[in-house]
């Protein structure tokens, strides 16, 4: 059956021109646990086996995302869309007394925008503007080769998409979502 992959950050595959077994988690929510594993099974960090699971993590973010779909109550709303390669984001708030009281995206796009929208829905939740704005900035800077930020553990699974920072044309993929947020909630917003 034709997946989508990410072909370990080389190349753009879609999916009807790859052929690959499925990679996903049994239970997405335990990435670091899985890490965990995979260092102490290889006597440390193993780089094939943790890009591997990387992978996984945005592939699961990418096949089933949280918090994709229209809110019930919504404060913010933008779209935004990346014409180089056509990804499109609809970003969706609602804050109440300076807090991401809830927060849903849609749209379309390659698997790491998708996955970088699920991923941003999930950190933010709950999460203070000004919270939500020192993470979109170690998330940046991260995506821009900064290595002190990929190693923030309060990035969580974003960090399985460090490895899009070799891929400059990606990166703006991946900040699609991000872009959305700081255009609504931003200094400048």
């Amino acid at each position: 059956m034709p997946l989508l992959t990410l072909c370990s950050w080389r190349e753009t595959c879609s999916e009807d021109s790859i052929e690959h077994p499925a990679h996903t988690l049994t239970d997405p929510t335990s990435f670091r646990d899985s890490m965990n594993d995979t260092q102490a099974a290889h006597g440390g960090l193993d780089d094939t086996a943790l890009s591997q699971l990387y992978q996984e993590v945005v592939l699961d973010h990418y096949r089933s995302p949280r918090n994709k779909g229209a809110l019930a109550e919504t404060t913010h709303r933008i779209t935004m869309n990346n014409p180089l390669c056509g990804d499109v984001i609809d970003l969706l708030l609602k804050v109440q007394a300076g807090r991401i009281v809830d927060v849903g995206f849609q749209g379309k796009g390659c698997s790491i925008s998708m996955a970088s929208a699920s991923m941003l829905t999930d950190r933010l939740k709950g999460r203070s503007v000004d919270e939500a704005m020192a993470m979109d900035a170690t998330f940046t800077r991260m995506l821009h080769g900064d290595e002190a930020a990929a190693a923030d553990a309060e990035l969580g699974d974003l960090r399985a998409l460090a490895g899009v920072s070799k891929f400059p044309v990606r990166v703006k993929c991946a900040l699609l979502a991000w872009n959305c947020l700081e255009e609504l909630v931003g200094p400048d917003a």
